[in-house]
C-alpha cells in the first residue's frame, strides 16, 4: 500500500471504483432490455410487411360499384368463371387474418408501450439514486481524505511517541539498575546496623550486669558497715549529762554525712537510670501553663494473689463491652461499650454495685482511664473524638475532637491537665486539657491502637507490628521496637521499668525499657486475641500478666519464669476484650463481646 506522501494512489483507487460501478450499471441495464429491444424490432418489421401486404390487397372502388349496378352479369359471369371466384373468396380469409393478427401486434404493441414506459420509470429512479450515490460517493472522498491527513498526522504522533517511550525505556532501565544498587547497599547498611545494634544491646546488658553487680557489692559492704556501726553504738553507753546540743550536732552531722556519701550518690544515679519514665508526682505547670496538683499516691501492691473462682457476673451493658479500668480510689471501676455508655461500679464485699452512669458520648467506647486523682474520666469514642467526665456528673463535660478517624486510645498524663490520645487516622495527639486545646500532633505511618504515657514519654503501639517512643520535648520518634503481629494493647509496670504488649500473632511480650529490648514472649495452646483491640495488663507488682482469650478464657502468665501459672475459664461466652487488675492486687475483671463483666477473687 502507498504511503500517505503520495496522493496519486488513493485517487487512481477512487476513478477505478467509478468505472467499475458504472460498467456494472450498464450490465445491469442492458440485462434488463435485452430480450425486449430484439422482440420490438422483429414486431416491427413484421407490422412494416403487412403494411406493404395489406396496400396490395385493397380494392379499388370502381370495381366494387360496377360490380353493384351488374348484378346479374356479375353472377352469370361467376358461373362461368369459377376459378376466379375461389380467389376472391381466399383473399378475404387473407384479409381477416391480416385485421386479426394487425389486433393482436397493436395489443402487443400496447404492452410493450407499457413496459418501455414502465422501464423508462425505473431507469429515471436509478439514475436518481445513481446521482445520489454519486454524491455521497463524493462526500466520502472528501472524508477519506481528511481521514487520510489524519492518519498521516497520528502517525507522526506515534512516531514522536515511540521515539519518547524509548527515552523513557532506558532511563527506566537506568533507575532501576541505580535502584538495585541502592537497594544492594541499603541491604548492606541494614546488615551493618543490626550488628552494630546486637553489639550496642550487648554491650548495654553486660554494662548494666556489672554495674548491677557493682552497686549490690557497694549496697552490701554498706550495709554491712551501718550493722557494725549499729552493734558498737549499741555497745557504747551514752551519758545523759552530755549536752543535748552537741548530740544533735553530732547526729544531724552523721546523717550529712551519709546523705552526703559517694554510696548515696551512686545509689541515687543508678535509681535514675534504671527509671527512664519518671512517674514521680511534683509541682509544674502544663503545658497550657495552669498550675499542676499534687495528687494521693496510687496504693501499692506488695503481693498480687491470683485470682481463682468468680464473685459475680452481670449484664453491664446493651451491647459489647470494648473497656474496663480500676481507678486510683479502692474500689471504684469503669466500663465502656458499644452502647456509647460509661458505668462506674463500686466493688464491695466482692459484689459489683452501680454507682453512676456517665452519657453524652458520641459513639462506641474504645478505651477508658482515670486522671490520677481519679476525679475525671477519660474515654476515647469512634466519633472521631475523646470526651471528658467527671465523676459525679452524668454529662460530658469536654469533647476533644480533631482526628479524623475512630479514636482507638485516650489516656491521661502524670495531672488531670494532660492527656493522649491516638487515632486511625495515623496520628497521636497531646492535649491541654484546662483549654481543650491540642498542643502537639504526632503523624505516622500507621494508625495506632494503644498508648501508655510518662512525664515527657509517649509509647505508643500500631498496626505495623512496631512499637514506637516518643519525647513531648523532642520533635521525632526517638526509638522503634518491631513485634511480630498487629500491636493491639500497651501496659507500662507500675515501676516504669517493663512494658507488656499484646499483639494478633497470639503473643504477649515484655519489653525491658532499660536495655529497650524483648525480655519475654508469652504464649498457651488455646491463647488467641480475639479483636484488635485485645487488653492485657500486668498485675500490680509486676509478678504476673494477665490476658483473655477469644473462647472466653483468661491466661495468666508468671512475668519472673515465664511459665503458664493459670488459664480461667468462666462464664464467659465470647471473646474477651479487655481485663483489669485492681491495685491492691485482690481483685480482677474481665468484659466480653456478650455483654458480660465478671468480677474474679
Amino acid at each position: 500500500m502507498a504511503g500517505p506522501s503520495s496522493p496519486s494512489a488513493p485517487v487512481a483507487r477512487w476513478k477505478r471504483h467509478i468505472v467499475r460501478q458504472l460498467r456494472q450499471r450498464d450490465r445491469t441495464q442492458k440485462a434488463l432490455f435485452q430480450e425486449l429491444v430484439p422482440a420490438y424490432s422483429h414486431l416491427l418489421e413484421k407490422a412494416e410487411l403487412l403494411a406493404k401486404f395489406s396496400e396490395k390487397l385493397q380494392p379499388q372502388p370502381n370495381d366494387a360499384t360496377a360490380a353493384t349496378h351488374q348484378g346479374s352479369w356479375e353472377v352469370g359471369r361467376e358461373e362461368k368463371s369459377s376459378p376466379e371466384s375461389d380467389q376472391v373468396s381466399s383473399l378475404a380469409t387473407l384479409r381477416v387474418q391480416w385485421q386479426e393478427e394487425e389486433e393482436e401486434l397493436r395489443l402487443v404493441c400496447g404492452e410493450m408501450a407499457y413496459q418501455v414506459v414502465q422501464k423508462s420509470a425505473a431507469l429515471g429512479t436509478v439514475q436518481s439514486e445513481l446521482e445520489e450515490q454519486q454524491d455521497s460517493l463524493a462526500a466520502l472522498e472528501a472524508r477519506v481524505a481528511q481521514l487520510q491527513e489524519a492518519r498521516a498526522q497520528h502517525a507522526q504522533q506515534v512516531e514522536g511517541q515511540r521515539a519518547r517511550n524509548a527515552a523513557l525505556r532506558s532511563a527506566y532501565e537506568a533507575l532501576r539498575a541505580h535502584s538495585e544498587h541502592q537497594e544492594a547497599a541499603l541491604r548492606r547498611l541494614q546488615e551493618e546496623a543490626r550488628d552494630l545494634l546486637e553489639r550496642l544491646v550487648q554491650s548495654k546488658a553486660r554494662a548494666a550486669a556489672e554495674r548491677n553487680l557493682r552497686l549490690e557489692s557497694r549496697e552490701r559492704a554498706h550495709q554491712a558497715r551501718l550493722s557494725q556501726e549499729l552493734k558498737k553504738a549499741a555497745k557504747r553507753a551514752v551519758s545523759i549529762s552530755k549536752i543535748p546540743d552537741t548530740l544533735d550536732h553530732g547526729i544531724r552531722e552523721e546523717t550529712e554525712t551519709q546523705v552526703g556519701g559517694p554510696e548515696f550518690l551512686e545509689r541515687e544515679a543508678c535509681e535514675k537510670w534504671k527509671r527512664p519514665f519518671s512517674f514521680k508526682k511534683r509541682r509544674g505547670h502544663s503545658v497550657g501553663g495552669a498550675p499542676e496538683q499534687l495528687y494521693q499516691s496510687i496504693p501499692v501492691c506488695v503481693a498480687a494473689r491470683l485470682p481463682t473462682q468468680v464473685h459475680d457476673v452481670l449484664d453491664a451493658h446493651l451491647s459489647e463491652i470494648n473497656a474496663v479500668q480500676f481507678g486510683p480510689n479502692r474500689g471504684l471501676l469503669a466500663t465502656g461499650g458499644a452502647d456509647r455508655l460509661i458505668h462506674l461500679w463500686n466493688v464491695v464485699a466482692g459484689r459489683l454495685e452501680a454507682n453512676q452512669t456517665l452519657e453524652g458520648a458520641g459513639g462506641s467506647i474504645t478505651s477508658v482511664d482515670f486522671d490520677p486523682s481519679g476525679s475525671q474520666v477519660l474515654a476515647a469514642t469512634y466519633n472521631q473524638a475523646a470526651q471528658l467526665w467527671k465523676v459525679g456528673e452524668a454529662q460530658s463535660k469536654e469533647t476533644l475532637s480533631g482526628h479524623k478517624d475512630k479514636v482507638t486510645a485516650a489516656k491521661f498524663k502524670l495531672t488531670k491537665h494532660q492527656a493522649v490520645t491516638g487515632s486511625r487516622d495515623r496520628t497521636v495527639k497531646e492535649w491541654d486539657l484546662g483549654r481543650a486545646y491540642c498542643s502537639r500532633t504526632i503523624n505516622v505511618i500507621s494508625y495506632c491502637n494503644d498508648v501508655v504515657c510518662g512525664d515527657h514519654i509517649i509509647i505508643s503501639g500500631h498496626n505495623d507490628q512496631k512499637i514506637r517512643f516518643w519525647d513531648s520535648r523532642l520533635p521525632s520518634c526517638t526509638q522503634v521496637i518491631p513485634v511480630q503481629g498487629r500491636v493491639t494493647s500497651l501496659s507500662l509496670s507500675h515501676d516504669q521499668m517493663h512494658l507488656l504488649s499484646c499483639s494478633r500473632d497470639d503473643t504477649l511480650k515484655v519489653i525491658d525499657l532499660r536495655v529497650s529490648n524483648i525480655r519475654q514472649v508469652f504464649r498457651a495452646d488455646g491463647f488467641k486475641c480475639g479483636s484488635d483491640w485485645t487488653k492485657a495488663v500486668f498485675s500490680p507488682d509486676r509478678s504476673y500478666a494477665l490476658a483473655g482469650s477469644w473462647d472466653g478464657t483468661l491466661y495468666i502468665w508468671n512475668v519472673d519464669t515465664g511459665k503458664l501459672e493459670s488459664s480461667l475459664q468462666g462464664p464467659h461466652c465470647a471473646a474477651v476484650n479487655a481485663v483489669a487488675w485492681c491495685f491492691s492486687g485482690s481483685h480482677v475483671v474481665s468484659v466480653d463481646q456478650a455483654r458480660k463483666i465478671v468480677l474474679w477473687h
